[in-house]
Parts: structure tokens; C-alpha cells; sequence
């Protein structure tokens, strides 16, 4: 047996729901199932061959959250519950055991407190386990965090050599919980080297639809699909999946007509939902996908593709010949490259070259501090630039999403230095036209040593399409003859290579008067030879108005409409938009933690801390919030505008002159109901709440109902905000109401959480249903405002 060809040969089918099996046996609503591996083997095993039976060729271990958090209070340890799931599993007679990951369920930084290098250490623990144990693949699934994914995956790649599977969960408007889009999840995870990538879990499979559609146009690997027996609802007191094995058999056939080449089952998923799958799609030959194979780079939230659009990286973070910024990175001032990331994007730039070079500093720690650190602002994908080999691996490993390496060259040492790190990390490349001779004066030269690259660059495993060829700008004033040549270079590169193009743009007019006639008369004629990505300065208004009128000019801008917006009220060029220093709405917005802090310490000294916080704290809450429900803005950047606000409150309750007031808008107990040990989206409403002035009593989570009812009582609580993430806790949320509406009736009850909608949320006795913490937000002020019964 051959995973890895069964899993690129045929279809491939996964087992079902584990945990739905262990409730029907028996297990108590916040139990963990997988103490079941050691003290109830023989129902596991069971299990599993009932679905191996029904013509599951892989079981997955019974090991989803077997990590060090969830399991701190175990009498068992880790290993040993791996070392059990695994050997029941291989017990059953499948033909391969997939070791289980589930996720961390804390959150990581910037959202939460989990740093990247502990969640690789909890996944690598696990992933060792497995191996020792004798896993045949790993199956990391039921993510929601990419950042969480990368983790996870090198943890498996770099302490196995097993196949590695990893499938993320989206949510109803095709996101992940923190904003990833099945597009850019699919191009990251792919590019971290996984065997299979898909989807599973939250939704049913006709919801699933959509997803998958981005999922098969770009996934190079087989597609993975294992999704819920349809949406949940409650029946008495059962919580009941409503598709039945034919109807879920049904659409397991189309998705395996589309491409998928892997199916299985989650929530609900029961050995005939598996049978009757199997069954239909047993004679079915996957179609022959035709892959879309793009030049990209992506952050978490979204993926710029260089492919038929001209993409202004910004030059502007980087120490040569900026005496602001080299003071900055001196004093470890890491903001103002922060602020200059926001700029950038704000004018325009849809890459940001970063670069921290200067031989004084610590260049491996500045820079992977300064890429967090503009990571947790801006969502523009980043160009990781260094001569800093050290330096580049540490940025490619903590960034999270596909970043551009910039760069490698025609050097032999060099290429043995980079191109592993662009391999492992998935990095898109820029190769540079010079080798150990230095750089060569004809174009032809030039397009040898970008051959030579291509060449290395393909036996290292790294495909075509994550490589960008700069051509090297020489300087006018020096090399005035040799000019010409770049931009014939240029469109060798594109005509008999088939690459895309870069350029440092600024590069040609050093030393000569009136930069920026030259720059942007290069550019033009670069531009217009096939240059793709000009590095430049986004903030200049006759750079990006060439860009503009390119733009229009070679049909990328339809109907001009960017241009016309550009220049509607102006026939002449118009600046590009710059951060305002006074705008403390849009510092607070824009997540100017540092700007925001030094602007409300102004402020203090002609307005009273009530008006600050009226007139820009608030506003820019809801302004972000609105730009979240309307997808806009994703949760880091919610979550940064509410870290923001609380540097400026910081800062006037440390004021001496005035006593900060009490914004007591309402006090709201917040709760993750008894048996659920989930409270990510409690925490963030909490966040957002307080941030508004609400007084917040968090009782934390798997909290008994008696506790909630006495701490209204004794606070005289009027709203209560219950969560759940599990729908076997569903039953205890619906419980406590029951005891809130007995015995403390003049309280409100507002429900949220993963497994919960409008319908369920009714059906379980709640007052209101909050889809997220902006509508949780939107609840409380209207409650309290008297507008709500």
C-alpha cells in the first residue's frame, strides 16, 4: 500500500464523525473523547470498524484535541493518549490510520497569546507521538487560523516524513473565523509543501459549494472534502444534523464530478453516511483538473496576483539613504516602519518591500519583529528583502501567509543558501541578473543568468511561476549606455522566458537633478516592455499617476474607472492620500497604536476625556465595525482598532489633571457554557464591549449555570452573553437559559458561537442571537438604550 499514490490515483475515501459515534455511545457533554483511547479502547476501536466496514480506507485517530493545553488536567499524558487512539485505530483493519490534529483552541498573536514558535512546539509534540506510535499520514484539520496552519504544518514536515493533510474550516460568507478566503488559503497551504488540502467541517456539503469552487481552480494537490451532515438544529434535546446519508452521498458524487479526489466526513457523519458515500462515488474517475498557476504573494486575508495587472511594490521601508529610518532602527523605534506600511498601502502599494540591513543592528530579530509587527496592521502581502541569509529564513518562517524573497542571483553560494528557504517556506523568489562576474552590460547576458536561475530554481522543486526576474537598473549618471539594456532585458525575459518582471525603479536617476522626470519616464518606458512589478515609492504623485495611466492604457483598468475616481475633480495629478497626523479616527482605524497615544496626550490639553472618547474613540469603533460586517475589514484589523483605543484610554486614565469618568453604559455577564472549554469569540466580545464603555464580569469558561444565575442575582445583571463552540454543549447553553428565564426573569439572554444561528439560537430559549462581536455590540447598546425588550 502507497498513501501517496492512492491519494493522487482514484478516489480516496475518509472515515466520519468520531465524536457524534461517542455521544450516541454514551459520552458526557464536555468530556474528553479522547480518554476513551485508554480507558474505553474497545468502544474506539468499534468505531472505527464499523466505518471501516462501511468502506472508509482511512480512519482518522480519535486524537483531535490531544495537545498539551487540553489536555493539562489529564491523569494521561499526551503520548499516551496518541499511542492508544493509534493503536486502536490500527486495530480495526483500515488500511491506513491518519494521526488526528485538531486545533490549538487559543488563540495565536496578534489575536491571542499564543506565539508561533509555542504552537510549533504543542504540534510538534504531537506530530512525534504519532510517528512513534505509527501513524501512516497526518491529517491537520478543522483550522480557522492560516497563521495556526503554518505551524502545524512545519511542525509535521520538519519532525516527519510522513503525507501531510491539512483542511481549514470557512465560515457561511467564505472566510475563515479570521478572515483567510478559500483563494489564499489554498495557494499558502499548497505552497508549504502539503500532499492534500482542503475544507471540512461548519458547514454542510451543499454549503460547501462555493468554497470549493476557488479551492479547485488553484489547488496543484488533491482536494480534501469532509464536510457536516447539513447545518445543526435542536429537536428536544437532541442536537440533529439534518442531511441524511442519500442526500449527503449526493453531493459527495458532485464534488468528486468536480475534482475532489478525497472524501469523508464530519459532524453528524455516521458509518452510513459514509457507506452510502462510498457507493456513489465508487466508480467515479476524478476529472483531470486544469489549474490555474499564478505568480502571487499573500497575507492572511489577501492574495495579490501579479498576472495581468501592474503591482506597485513600496520601496519605502528600507535604511539606505533614509537618515529617519536608520535613527529608527537604532532605537528600536520599530513604529515608524509600522506607519510607513500604512502609508504605503493607503497610497496604493500592494506589496511592501521590507528591509531592516544595517551592520549595527541585530538584523535576524529586527526584522522578524518589524514583519510582526506590520503584519498585525496592514493586510498587504510583504517582500522580505536581505542579503541576511539568517535574517531572511527567521522573516520566511514567522510570516504569515506566501511572502516574495528578495532576492537570490546567479552566485552559486547564493542559490545553495536561498532557494531551500524559498522552497520550504513557499516564498514567491526575485532572482537577480548578476552571478560571481558581477553584473553583465548586454541584455543577453542578462537573460543567461536568468535561464541559470529558472534552471536551479526548477531541481530545487520551486515551479516557474514563483519566480520574478529583476533585470538590474543601473544608474544614468554612471552608466548612461547600459540603461537601454534593462528594458530590453525586461522583454526578453517575457517573450523567450515566460517570467515575471521586477524592478528597483529609483535606482536609474541617483546623482542626477529632477529624480522624479527620470523615474517616471523609465518607469513609462519599462512599464511598456513588460515590467510587472516596479519597487518604487507609492507616495509619489507623478509615480502612481503613470501607474494610473498605464494601467488604463493597457486595458488592466476597465473602462478607467480607477483613473476617472482619481481624477474626477482634478485634470492635473493629484496627491497621493498621506496619513494626517491630527486624524485620531483614522489613527484609531488604521491601528496607530504609538501616533494615537502621543495624538490623545494633545488632545488632553483642550479637551476633557469624555470628548475625546465621543468624538473619536467611539466613531472609529463603529466605523470599523461597520467595515467588518460588510468584509471590509477582517478580525485583526477589529482587534487592532480595539487595542488601539485602549493605548489611548491608557493614556488618559494616566492623566493627573482630570479623574478618567466611568463610561457605565451597562454591566453584561459573559460566560462559555459548563462543558465547553472554548472562549476565543467570548474573549473578543468581551474586548470590544469594554472598549465601548460596557462593565463586563467574564466568569470564563465551562461555567455551571448555578454560578451564572447566582452572579446575576447578586450583580442584578440585565444581559448575559452565553457562548459555545461545540454542539454537544449546545444542550447546556439551552439549560442554563432555562434556569436564567426561572430564577432571574428580568434578565436578557444573548447566544453566540460557531455551532449557533438566528433559528437555533430561538429554538434554545436565548432573547437575541449575536453572529459576531460587532452585532453583540449593536445588541447591548440597544438594550440599554431601551430600544430592545
Amino acid at each position: 500500500m502507497n498513501f501517496l499514490r492512492d491519494c493522487k490515483e482514484g478516489m480516496l475515501i475518509f472515515d466520519g464523525a468520531m465524536g457524534t459515534m461517542l455521544q450516541k455511545s454514551g459520552l458526557k457533554v464536555g468530556a474528553l473523547p479522547e480518554i476513551y483511547n485508554i480507558e474505553h479502547p474497545e468502544l474506539i476501536q468499534q468505531i472505527h470498524e464499523r466505518f471501516v466496514r462501511a468502506g472508509a480506507q482511512v480512519v482518522t485517530t480519535n486524537t483531535f484535541q490531544a495537545n498539551e493545553l487540553k489536555l493539562k488536567d489529564s491523569i494521561y499524558s499526551l503520548e499516551e493518549i496518541i499511542e492508544g487512539g493509534i493503536k486502536v485505530a490500527k486495530a480495526s483493519g483500515a488500511p491506513y490510520v491518519a494521526l488526528d490534529i485538531g486545533p490549538l483552541g487559543q488563540m495565536m498573536k496578534p489575536l491571542g497569546e499564543i506565539s508561533f514558535d509555542r504552537a510549533y512546539d504543542i504540534f510538534k509534540r504531537q506530530v512525534q507521538a504519532g510517528v512513534k506510535a505509527g501513524a501512516d499520514c497526518i491529517l491537520i484539520e478543522t483550522i480557522s487560523d492560516l497563521y495556526e496552519a503554518k505551524a502545524a504544518i512545519l511542525a509535521a514536515k520538519e519532525n516527519s516524513d510522513l503525507p501531510v493533510l491539512c483542511t481549514m474550516t470557512f465560515q457561511e460568507d467564505g472566510r475563515t473565523f479570521t478572515g483567510t478566503d478559500p483563494m489564499t488559503a489554498t495557494l499558502v497551504l499548497q505552497s508549504l509543501g502539503v500532499d492534500a488540502l482542503g475544507v471540512n467541517c461548519s458547514l454542510g456539503p451543499k454549503e460547501m459549494l462555493p468554497i470549493l469552487s476557488d479551492i479547485l481552480k488553484y489547488a496543484k494537490v488533491p482536494v480534501m472534502v469532509q464536510s457536516n451532515a447539513g447545518l445543526p438544529r435542536l429537536e428536544g434535546d437532541d442536537t440533529i444534523f439534518p442531511a441524511s446519508p442519500e442526500e449527503f452521498a449526493l453531493y459527495g458524487r458532485e464534488m468528486a464530478e468536480l475534482g475532489v479526489g478525497i472524501l469523508g466526513g464530519c459532524c453528524g457523519t455516521t458509518p452510513e453516511h459514509i457507506q452510502a458515500l462510498k457507493k456513489a462515488v465508487f466508480q467515479i474517475n476524478s476529472p483531470e483538473r486544469k489549474v490555474e498557476r499564478v505568480t502571487c504573494a499573500c497575507s492572511p486575508t489577501k492574495t495579490v496576483i501579479l498576472d495581468g495587472r501592474t503591482t506597485v511594490i513600496g520601496e519605502r521601508i528600507n535604511p539606505t539613504g533614509k537618515k529617519r529610518l536608520k535613527e529608527a532602527l537604532r532605537n528600536n523605534q520599530l513604529e515608524v516602519l509600522v506607519a510607513e506600511a500604512i502609508d504605503q498601502s493607503n497610497a496604493g502599494a500592494q506589496v511592501l518591500d521590507v528591509n531592516v540591513g544595517l551592520p549595527e543592528i541585530d538584523e535576524v530579530a529586527v526584522l522578524k519583529e518589524v514583519i510582526m509587527g506590520i503584519q498585525e496592521v496592514v493586510d498587504t502581502p510583504l517582500q522580505i528583502d536581505s542579503v541576511n541569509v539568517e535574517a531572511m529564513e527567521a522573516a520566511a518562517r514567522i510570516y504569515n501567509g506566501k511572502p516574495i524573497i528578495n532576492s537570490v542571483n546567479g552566485k552559486e553560494a547564493v542559490m545553495a543558501a536561498v532557494f531551500p528557504i524559498a522552497k520550504k517556506y513557499g516564498a514567491t523568489l526575485i532572482g537577480l541578473t548578476l552571478d560571481d562576474k558581477g553584473i553583465p552590460e548586454t541584455a543577453e547576458e542578462r537573460i543567461q543568468i536568468a535561464k541559470t536561475i529558472m534552471e536551479r530554481a526548477k531541481a530545487y522543486g520551486i515551479p516557474k511561476e514563483d519566480l520574478i526576474i529583476d533585470c538590474l537598473v543601473m544608474t544614468a549618471s554612471a552608466q548612461q549606455s547600459v540603461v537601454k539594456e534593462t528594458i530590453k532585458a525586461v522583454s526578453l525575459v517575457k517573450s523567450e522566458l515566460g517570467l515575471k518582471t521586477s524592478l528597483g525603479v529609483s535606482n536609474v536617476s541617483f546623482g542626477l537633478p529632477n529624480r522624479e522626470l527620470l523615474n517616471r519616464t523609465f518607469l513609462a518606458t519599462a512599464l511598456a516592455a513588460g515590467l510587472d512589478a516596479p519597487i518604487m515609492d507609492p507616495l509619489s504623485k507623478e509615480m502612481m499617476d503613470t501607474i494610473e495611466a498605464f494601467r488604463v492604457l493597457n486595458n488592466e483598468d476597465q473602462e478607467a474607472m480607477a483613473f476617472i475616481r482619481r481624477f474626477k475633480n482634478n485634470t492635473k495629478s493629484i496627491e497621493a492620500p498621506v496619513q494626517s497626523s491630527k486624524d485620531l479616527k483614522t489613527m484609531i482605524i488604521e491601528g496607530r497604536k504609538t501616533e494615537v497615544a502621543a495624538a490623545v496626550d494633545l488632545l488632553l490639553q483642550n479637551e476633557s476625556p469624555f470628548e475625546i472618547i465621543e468624538t473619536y474613540f467611539i466613531p472609529a469603533l463603529d466605523q470599523v465595525g461597520k467595515e467588518y460586517e460588510v468584509g471590509d475589514l477582517f478580525l485583526p484589523q477589529l482587534l487592532r482598532a480595539a487595542e488601539t483605543v485602549k493605548a489611548g484610554l491608557a493614556v488618559i486614565k494616566a492623566s493627573s489633571f482630570e479623574k478618567m469618568p466611568e463610561l457605565d453604559r451597562g454591566s453584561i455577564l459573559l460566560a462559555t457554557v459548563k462543558g465547553d472549554i472554548h472562549d476565543i469569540g467570548k474573549n473578543i466580545v468581551k474586548m470590544l464591549m469594554e472598549n465601548y464603555g460596557f462593565q463586563i464580569i467574564d466568569l470564563g469558561r465551562d461555567v455551571d449555570p448555578q454560578l451564572i444565575v447566582e452572579t446575576i442575582k447578586k450583580n442584578n445583571i440585565r444581559l448575559v452573553g452565553l457562548s459555545a463552540l461545540m454542539t454537544t454543549t449546545v444542550k447546556n447553553m439551552q439549560l442554563t437559559i432555562k434556569m436564567i428565564k426561572e430564577e432571574a426573569p428580568h434578565c436578557k439572554v444573548m447566544v453566540g458561537g460557531a455551532v449557533l444561528n438566528e433559528e437555533y439560537a430561538q429554538m434554545i430559549g436565548a432573547d437575541y442571537y449575536t453572529v459576531d462581536g460587532q452585532a453583540g455590540i449593536r445588541i447591548a447598546k440597544a438594550f440599554f438604550k431601551g430600544s430592545l425588550i
